[in-house]
């Protein structure tokens, strides 16, 4: 379904009815629905403005303003010096129709007094994960959509947890496994949450902090978006482009975001922010959320934030999931300031975390079992550039940004059947078109071994011959 967002702009004193007029008599001329208007959207001047703001009311939507500063470094196709002048930016309507993303389906329209143009993003299902492609084959296909390290978890940690099932009459006592995470990191532990998975991090933050403006940095995991959706909050999104490897300009962030979530390295893009660029997003009265999930997946842990207590208003989210492979068992954990510790754990059930999950979290973050994480990190690191040779030889497949993670984001002509092709040679991979910022071109690949690598490439080679007939 496309969502449109129509940009409007205005002279002083314009009415609702000439804003209405031109904006129906745009979409209608366009053959657009004003059913799947979404939002209208302006520099923020002009959100006072009772023309537009009036609007916005008459078509039952909410009316976005955004800074001036922020529309200028938009590029539009019609500019206008007459406008830059007055405004700032060089076409409100344009500029303020893109800011959300998308693409420009009607460019600037003109009436009297008013203008307007429409843009229009795909939505995208935030609920589907990489599990929805293997789910009910049954084993028959070998993963490559999930991003949880294949052969575990190891025995020792099953091991480990087998033992403390005598235990389960109790009730959870997370004192010691919270003492533990803290150590690891080098932090006091009111600073250390425990969590049912990042997931559950997610909804505490969405519903805890009190958000007035938050900001997702796309692509990203969609369960950020998700949460804070569910829990009221109209969330803003700043797209990171391919053609630029997917690199975040912190200046693209709004000045006025008083929490911004950010993936470091970025599932699915594989692209590891620099921490000082990470960091520079930090402000007096700001959330600034940093998912590590899979920064134990990055050899040394460089550009890492958690451990940090130099930088105001830092969330760090960490999963033990993945390396471990402890997915059904959901365990991770919130690292950040006092004050907004209390406040999540404030949200939290009681014992939210089981004493299975507990015991392995207290044993994932001991020296034994990092320095298997750094091993197994290193591991991870060649056979990635492995998969990186091997995808360079396919001139249709192209992989945007420089891949640090476990995973690695290809763009292919024909995508959705290439990956119905892999699928029927017995091979799972994660559509890309359910992230804000990419389409149906787009695929994740986890990495795994050199022999399966080597097995998926022939695959590969064959589902590209396939969908080219």
């Amino acid at each position: 379904m496309t969502r449109l967002v129509v940009g409007v702009g205005g002279r002083a004193g314009v009415s609702v009815e000439e804003v209405c007029a031109l904006v129906e008599e745009t979409l209608r001329g366009a053959g657009l629905a004003t059913g799947a208007v979404a939002a209208l959207a302006t520099v923020e001047s002009k959100t006072g403005e009772p023309g537009i703001a009036g609007a916005a009311k008459r078509f039952g939507v909410p009316l976005v303003g955004y800074p001036a500063e922020q529309l200028a470094r938009i590029p539009v196709p019609h500019p206008s010096a007459t406008v830059r002048d007055a405004s700032g930016t060089a076409s409100v309507a344009e500029a303020a129709a893109l800011a959300g993303g998308g693409e420009l389906l009607v460019p600037k329209r003109r009436s009297v007094a008013a203008t307007c143009a429409v843009a229009g993003t795909e939505e995208h299902d935030l609920r589907h994960h990489g599990d929805a492609e293997v789910a009910d084959a049954g084993g028959a296909l070998v993963d490559l959509a999930v991003n949880v390290r294949s052969d575990t978890p190891p025995q020792w940690l099953k091991e480990r947890i087998a033992a403390c099932l005598g235990d389960l009459a109790a009730y959870p006592d997370g004192r010691a496994a919270r003492a533990a995470v803290a150590a690891r990191h080098g932090l006091p532990v009111e600073r250390v949450l425990l969590t049912a998975g990042a997931a559950e991090a997610f909804v505490l933050i969405a519903r805890a902090l009190g958000a007035v403006r938050p900001v997702v940095v796309h692509p990203q995991f969609t369960e950020p978006e998700a949460a804070l959706r569910d829990a009221g909050h109209r969330v803003e999104r700043v797209l990171l482009r391919a053609e630029d490897g997917f690199r975040l300009d912190p200046a693209a962030v709004p000045e006025e975001a008083d929490l911004v979530v950010v993936g470091n390295p970025t599932n699915p893009t594989s692209v590891l922010h620099p921490a000082g660029v990470l960091a520079e997003l930090a402000r007096p009265g700001r959330i600034l959320v940093v998912d590590e999930a899979f920064m134990d997946a990055v050899p040394g842990e460089r550009e890492a934030l958690a451990g940090r207590m130099d930088v105001p208003g830092l969330v760090v989210l960490r999963s033990l999931t993945k390396t471990w492979g402890l997915a059904g068992l959901r365990i991770g954990y919130v690292l950040a300031e006092p004050e907004v510790i209390a406040k999540l754990a404030g949200a939290q059930p009681l014992w939210p975390v089981s004493t299975p999950a507990l015991v392995a979290a207290e044993a994932c973050v001991s020296p034994a079992a990092l320095a298997e994480a750094e091993d197994a990190a290193r591991r991870i690191a060649v056979d990635r550039e492995h998969l990186l040779a091997g995808l360079a030889e396919f001139e249709e497949v192209r992989v945007s940004g420089v891949a640090e993670g476990p995973f690695v984001l290809v763009q292919v002509p024909g995508a959705a059947e290439v990956r119905t092709r892999l699928r029927a040679l017995g091979f799972a991979v994660r559509r890309g078109d359910t992230f804000p910022g990419l389409d149906a071109t787009w695929l994740r690949l986890a990495v795994r071994d050199r022999a399966t690598t080597g097995r998926l490439l022939q695959a590969l080679d064959h589902a590209l011959a396939l969908a080219a007939r």
